[in-house]
C-alpha cells in the first residue's frame, strides 16, 4: 500500500469506480421497474375492464325473438283460444245503447251476447214492452252468428227463407256484431223502438262506446 502524502490508495480508487458504475446503473433499474409496474397495472386494468364487459353482457338478458314470443303465447296442442268481452265492457256498451234510446225517449231493451251467443248483460229500460227482452237477445244472437247486422241478414231471407227456422234467431233489424281483427267477439241487440232502423241505430251506439 502506498502511504505517501497526497497519494490516493489504489483500493480506494477501485472502490470509487465501482460506486460510480453502480450509481449509473441504478436509474436504469428504477426505469425498468417503473415500466414493468405500469405494464402490469395496465394489464390488470384491461383484464378488469374485459371481465366487466363480459359480466355485463352475461347479466343482460336477451329479448325473446318475436317468433319465440308468439310460440310461447300459442295455445297448447288440441286447444284454441278466443277473445271475449269482459263483463264491464259489455255493461258499458249496453248502457250506452240504452242512453241513446232514452235520449230519443224510446223505451227499449238492450242485450249483449258473447262469441258463443250466451247472454252477458241485458238491460230493460223503464217502460219497455215484455216482448223486447227476448227479441233483443235473439237479435244479438243472430248478429254474432253471421257476423253481420241483422238488417243485412233480413235481406237474405229472400234467397234463403229457411234461415228464419233456425232456433234462437230473429231476422229483424236491431242487432249489430262487435268484432276484433275482423272476427266476431260479441253482439248487441236492441228491441222496443217503433222501427228496426232505430233499434239498430241504438245497438251501433253501444258498439261505438267500446272504442272510446
Amino acid at each position: 500500500m502506498d502511504t505517501t502524502p497526497g497519494t490516493t490508495p489504489q483500493h480506494d480508487d477501485t472502490a470509487a469506480r465501482r460506486n460510480a458504475a453502480a450509481g449509473r446503473r441504478r436509474p436504469i433499474r428504477r426505469v425498468r421497474a417503473a415500466a414493468l409496474t405500469g405494464a402490469v397495472a395496465a394489464a390488470a386494468a384491461l383484464g378488469a375492464g374485459t371481465f366487466g364487459a363480459i359480466s355485463a353482457s352475461a347479466a343482460a338478458p336477451k329479448a325473446p325473438a318475436p317468433a319465440a314470443a308468439a310460440k310461447a303465447e300459442a295455445a297448447p296442442k288440441g286447444l284454441t283460444r278466443t277473445t271475449h268481452l269482459t263483463v264491464d265492457a259489455a255493461a258499458r256498451a249496453a248502457q250506452a245503447a240504452l242512453d241513446a234510446a232514452e235520449k230519443d225517449r224510446q223505451r227499449v231493451t238492450v242485450a249483449v251476447v258473447d262469441r258463443n251467443g250466451n247472454t252477458i248483460v241485458t238491460l230493460r229500460g223503464d217502460g219497455a214492452g215484455p216482448q223486447s227482452y227476448e227479441s233483443a237477445e235473439r237479435k244479438a244472437y243472430t248478429a254474432v252468428s253471421w257476423n253481420a247486422p241483422t238488417s243485412e241478414l233480413a235481406g237474405r231471407l229472400q234467397s234463403t227463407p229457411h234461415l228464419k227456422d233456425i232456433p234462437g234467431t230473429l231476422f229483424l233489424a236491431g242487432g249489430t256484431p262487435v268484432t276484433a281483427d275482423g272476427a266476431p267477439i260479441a253482439a248487441i241487440g236492441v228491441a222496443g223502438a217503433p222501427s228496426g232502423t232505430l233499434d239498430e241505430q241504438y245497438a251501433k251506439a253501444g258498439a261505438a262506446a267500446l272504442d272510446r
